[in-house]
């Protein structure tokens, strides 16, 4: 499990009139016909370690990536949007020069004055950072005397600007965000107050069997919704008809065979609801036992939110990872914003694992998110943790 010791926080590093590059997470959506930001949470997420360094007199050098350019320039993904977003929100100067290395770079931070701010263009518009190239990781290097990740959405890749920069620079810690992550999320897997349940849902089981593997560890009981629930509900002997089922029937045997045998409650659809197309404008509520030909399971039925929600009533911890059906579809949301609410409202410590849960949250009732105790920020790094792997962006931190 990933701990913080022998990570330096920023508070503990030297800034003032530093040059301090901070690594951000501004992976965030963009309208695609307009090229505006739907959702700044991830902005918005950096800013307390931005300000804080900005506050302390160093010169700031924000690096991040957007979408996926394949390495190469790519201008529906420069993040020019996203620092005039932050300039907007903070009344800050932002300054944006057309690269992430070279001589518009290092004239941009040349020029820096204590307290000013520039953001990076994408750094995965050059092919070297996915690749954690050690020449392109000392090209960011000369740009910087202090390194800082604060992206913890990006922590399980070694990319450059996420391992092998922090690889070479010896005055390195982590942001604000990421202490929060790891403070969180470790408190559920290393000491989670008991009962702890955990509540999984999404499309495939095969995405989570060691997420599966380590919560049976710690749990004593396991809530499945979403489509992975099929393939579980289709290895019990349920004939699921049109729904989508994954082949490993084998896997998802075993794996509850081995909930069994360590005492961990696996709490499966007992009712769902079908429709014959995921564009339909209504579903029907069915038993898993009755699903009718040509039909597919979209969402849990409320036999099962209920469950769910005496499940969370009765908890001290509650992890959540994974919608509990096709909540895009209004039609289909009922599941997922139950199963919201009731953790919104429960007095367990909860934890919201990232991804669509956390977009789930927020548009499943106003107010909801504000009462959730955690809500990571990173879908991949959140689910790698959960599965007790390390990660790199983490470990190159520790001195």
């Amino acid at each position: 499990m990933t701990t913080l010791q022998g990570i330096r926080s920023i508070e503990q590093l030297d800034l003032k009139n530093k040059r301090v590059f901070i690594r951000v997470d501004f992976n965030v959506p963009l309208d695609k016909s307009t090229g505006k930001i739907t959702d700044d949470e991830r902005v918005r997420a950096a800013l307390p370690t931005i300000r804080y360094a900005v506050e302390a007199g160093a010169r700031v050098i924000l690096a991040s990536h957007l979408g996926r350019p394949k390495g190469k320039r790519a201008p529906e993904y420069s993040l020019v949007p996203v620092g005039q977003h932050l300039a907007e929100i903070t009344g800050w100067e932002v300054l944006v020069p057309d690269d992430c290395i070279g001589d518009s770079a290092k004239k941009v931070v040349a020029d820096l004055r204590p307290g000013q701010v520039c953001l990076l263009e994408n750094v995965r518009f050059h092919p070297e950072e996915e690749k954690n190239d050690e020449g392109f990781s000392r090209r960011l290097g000369e740009l910087c005397d202090v390194y800082v990740n604060d992206a913890f959405g990006s922590s399980h890749r070694a990319h450059a600007s996420v391992y092998g920069l922090a690889q070479i620079k010896p005055e390195r810690g982590m942001g604000y965000l990421i202490n929060k992550e790891i403070a969180a999320l470790g408190k559920v897997l290393t000491n989670p107050d008991r009962p702890f349940v955990a509540i999984l849902g999404g499309a495939k089981v095969s995405d989570k069997i060691g997420v599966i593997e380590s919560l049976l560890t710690k749990c004593q009981s396991l809530c499945i919704g979403g489509a992975m629930a099929n393939t579980l509900l289709a290895a019990k002997g349920h004939d699921m008809k049109a729904s989508k089922v994954e082949p490993e029937l084998a896997r998802a045997r075993t794996m509850l065979e081995q909930a069994e045998a360590k005492g961990v409650k696996v709490l499966l659809p007992t009712d769902v609801v079908v429709a014959s197309s995921v564009d339909a404008k209504e579903g029907q509520v069915v038993p898993v036992s009755a699903v009718p030909d040509g039909t597919m399971a979209l969402d849990i039925g409320p036999e099962t939110v209920a469950a769910i929600m005496a499940q969370i009533r009765g908890a001290k911890t509650v992890v959540w990872n994974g919608p509990m059906g096709l909540f895009e579809n209004r039609a289909f949301s009922a599941g997922t914003f139950g199963v919201a609410r009731a953790l919104a409202e429960a007095s367990a410590f909860s934890v919201i694992g990232g991804g669509d849960s956390a977009a789930a949250i927020k548009v499943a009732g106003e107010g909801l998110a504000a009462k959730i105790d955690h809500i990571s920020t990173g879908g991949g790094a959140s689910l790698e943790l959960l599965e007790g792997k390390k990660l790199p962006g983490i470990e190159v931190l520790r001195t």
